[in-house]
């Protein structure tokens, strides 16, 4: 073969092999290329079955919310005007001098004009609603609608948000759709993250190429090419990694959520994933919970430059934090307000106004939150009780509770200013404290140490002392359903004596004086709480009677029927007490104390629970005698120092003290609310304080944070005004000389006649 066919041959062969060589490697991409597009299309779908769960089921685990008490207005709420200004403020009302939207109040000294903010309410959804409000020297005087001058028979105010008790990952959110959301907000949103949302698939490469060229050449990040659906994929659904992989999967999982959702959908979802700060250990997430942490009111009432705030602190929350660094934050603000300026969605008055207004945080000293360790402890164990160990763990539950924001302030700054002044007369005393709701049962306001915000020991439920004259109102409850046999005026023994139990021992009962006045009226034995008196009444009575009296009125649990228990033997909490002064204050009438009105689920539908109606178990003309008496302790008895605190305004009180002055204690109330006051050792020891001077002296300072409305004492069946002789306790008429005027029972009340004194001839001839 010759050297040219040789060569031909093998660049025959030459090309066969490469070809040949092509042909695998042709073989081999496209078999590749399927298996790679064979798994991206699984992987693509197994993320879009993630993507799909999250989306179309439970977006997120929305915390539990616990509410207060809804305020109720109407005409004759005993309600005045000072509290209802500190509500308002509470609930971040702004005060104007007209009110323009919602959310704003203007006032005088008779009148509130308001526009309240609609809201859900259990029994519905309220509204949003201008009113007129006018007060009287009694509360509420009419509550009238603005647009047709009709007068309203009851108007609620929006509860305060008490808390959300937020599920293990820390989390917390205040979900607001599209429609609620300022369109200010959506516009610098895209202004700022993401200009071409509306154009792009999910991922935008013109950004990423862009940010890739800025940041190399600053030799740095400084720039992110990340869409607003990219940011909300890596949010959902992934960690916070950097790496290719990661960016890969946020690019694919972006595409899929453009695909499937649409634009106004994936806004809602980021408006309300988006991280915005943090409040402690908790995450402040999405717009609605940012705009209540930092300016304590809906996102709905922010200013515009509010709004941009908002949209400013995304691209760093502890870099922007407006309490740290107010200067930094403030100038990211007005360049969000310059683009939306610059874009035509303000105008150059609009921004220069909106440039020069403060950030107008919230108080810091405020928490976004109320730290309520006491009272939310007693809210968890009724919501197991009624409703189950699971409920708070759902998503979107809604707890309307009886707390009354301004009571629970008022008992807090008493506590503190009060057992600081006590700490410097006796060491390591400690307080709980229980203030209930009059009319409706419910816990107002609860303090379970002397440091409210302590999470531990709860001395307003846990602790169990002697009560010591506490108990007296229900000893002379008991003897006054007897009219027949006793009245105010009645003579009691004051003597020494001397009781022996089953086992033989004696019990001599003293007067804190130790002395003895030989026999005074039940009246005074009651505002001046005498020991001696008080056994001897109940002993006459029956220390059985005593004890079921007080067990109706809703002392929770067993009571020895012994002589010493008519002192006060008997051991109880601060919330024991109230649950019994509470029946007292309500005529006789026994409703367990709650702390839930009501509770919705994640639909705001109400949960069914039995609602328990009052029952009377004290005749209602002797608990009006009770309650008189009780007025008379605060006038001239053992608690006449709160009286001269407060003239001229009707309190209810009863002062005790426990053996070797260990346990100090007070129950009393006003026209709005009852009190019980414990203070005392952990360790029982001494404290040398009384009730007047120890538990009474927080019952004073609360009263004097929150102004005190005068009892009403309304006429009740079957009491009269009588009047008896002031040395033998006989009823007589007015005319008869040295009376003094009494309530009595109608039943028994009968006046002697001829004052007294024997009738002559001529009287008894004529039949007189």
């Amino acid at each position: 073969m010759t050297t040219k066919a040789k060569s031909k041959s093998k660049s025959k062969k030459s090309r066969k092999s490469g070809t040949s060589w092509l042909a695998r490697l042709w073989s081999l991409g496209w078999k590749l290329s399927l298996v790679v597009l064979a798994f991206c299309s699984f992987y693509s779908i197994y993320l879009d079955q993630i993507i799909a769960r999250k989306f179309e089921g439970q977006k997120w685990h929305l915390p539990a919310q616990v509410f207060s008490r809804s305020m109720a207005l109407y005409p004759g709420a005993a309600v005045n005007h000072p509290q209802l200004m500190a509500e308002l403020k509470l609930l971040g009302y702004r005060k104007v001098a007209n009110p323009s939207q919602v959310g704003e109040f203007s006032a005088s000294s008779t009148r509130i004009e308001l526009w309240r903010r609609p809201f859900l309410h259990p029994e519905g959804d309220q509204a949003e609603q201008r009113v007129m409000i006018s007060f009287d020297s009694f509360g509420i005087n009419s509550v009238r609608r603005m647009t047709d001058k009709r007068e309203l028979a009851v108007f609620h105010l929006e509860p305060v948000l008490l808390d959300r008790i937020i599920a293990g990952d820390g989390e917390d959110r205040v979900f607001v759709d599209t429609k609620a959301m300022p369109q200010a907000i959506v516009d610098a949103l895209i202004l700022v993250e993401d200009r071409s949302f509306y154009d792009h698939h999910g991922v935008n490469p013109f950004a990423i190429a862009r940010a890739a060229l800025v940041n190399l050449s600053a030799g740095r990040t400084v720039q992110g090419g990340s869409t607003l659906t990219q940011q909300l994929a890596k949010n959902f659904f992934l960690s916070s990694e950097r790496s290719i992989v990661r960016k890969l999967r946020e690019a694919l999982m972006a595409i899929i959520i453009d695909f499937r959702y649409s634009k106004d959908e994936i806004l809602e979802a980021y408006l309300n994933e988006v991280y915005m700060g943090q409040d402690k250990s908790r995450g402040v997430h999405g717009m609605g919970l940012a705009s209540q942490f930092y300016f304590g009111r809906p996102v709905a009432e922010l200013t515009i430059a509010q709004q941009a705030f908002l949209v400013a602190v995304i691209k760093g929350p502890s870099y922007y934090n407006p309490w740290r660094y107010p200067e930094r934050s403030q100038e990211r603000r007005d360049l969000v307000l310059r683009l939306l300026m610059e874009d035509n969605k303000l105008t150059v008055a609009q921004y220069k106004a909106a440039a020069r207004s403060p950030l107008a945080l919230r108080d810091p000293k405020r928490s976004a939150h109320q730290q309520l360790p006491a009272f939310f402890a007693v809210v968890k164990n009724e919501l197991k009780e009624r409703y189950g160990t699971g409920l708070l763990k759902e998503s979107g539950v809604k707890v309307y509770t009886t707390l009354d924001p301004m009571a629970q302030e008022a008992a807090e700054k008493a506590v503190v200013s009060t057992m600081k002044s006590l700490e410097s007369r006796t060491k390591n005393v400690q307080v709980g404290m229980v203030v209930t709701d009059k009319y409706t049962g419910g816990i107002a306001a609860m303090v379970g140490d002397k440091v409210p915000g302590f999470s531990g020991y709860n001395r307003a439920v846990e602790i169990r002392r002697p009560i010591g004259s506490l108990v007296k109102p229900f000893v002379y409850a008991t003897a006054l359903t007897q009219g027949d046999k006793f009245t105010l005026a009645t003579p009691i023994d004051d003597k020494p004596i001397s009781l022996k139990n089953e086992q033989g021992k004696v019990w001599s009962p003293k007067n804190v004086d130790k002395k003895f006045s030989g026999s005074v009226p039940l009246m005074t034995a009651f505002k001046q709480s005498m020991n001696v008196p008080t056994v001897n009444v109940g002993i006459k009575v029956g220390v059985n009677n005593v004890a079921q009296t007080l067990a109706s009125a809703g002392w929770s649990e067993p009571i020895s029927p012994y002589p010493s228990m008519l002192l006060g033997a008997i051991n109880g909490s601060p919330l024991m007490v109230a649950q019994a002064y509470q029946t007292l204050a309500n005529g006789g009438r026994y409703r367990p104390l709650t702390t839930i009105t009501a509770v919705l689920d994640s639909q705001n539908r109400p949960l069914e629970v039995t609602q328990l109606s009052p029952v009377q178990v004290m005749s209602p003309a002797a608990d009006y005698l009770v309650q008189y008496a009780m007025q008379q302790v605060v006038r001239s008895g053992t608690a006449s120092r709160l009286g001269k605190a407060f003239p001229g305004v009707a309190l209810a009180g009863k002062t005790g003290t426990s053996n070797d002055s260990r346990d100090s204690w007070f129950a009393g109330f006003d026209e709005r609310n009852v009190a019980a006051i414990w203070v005392g050792r952990d360790d029982n020891g001494k404290t040398n304080l009384y009730g007047s001077s120890g538990a009474m002296a927080v019952y004073q300072a609360f009263l004097a944070q929150r102004p005190p409305l005068s009892l009403r004492m309304p006429a009740v069946d079957g009491v009269v005004q009588g009047f008896f002789d002031r040395r033998t306790g006989v009823a007589m008429e007015l005319e008869c000389g040295d009376v003094q005027a009494l309530p009595a029972l109608s039943q028994s009340y009968q006046p002697a006649a001829n004052c007294g004194q024997p009738l002559s001839w001529w009287q008894q001839l004529l039949g007189k």
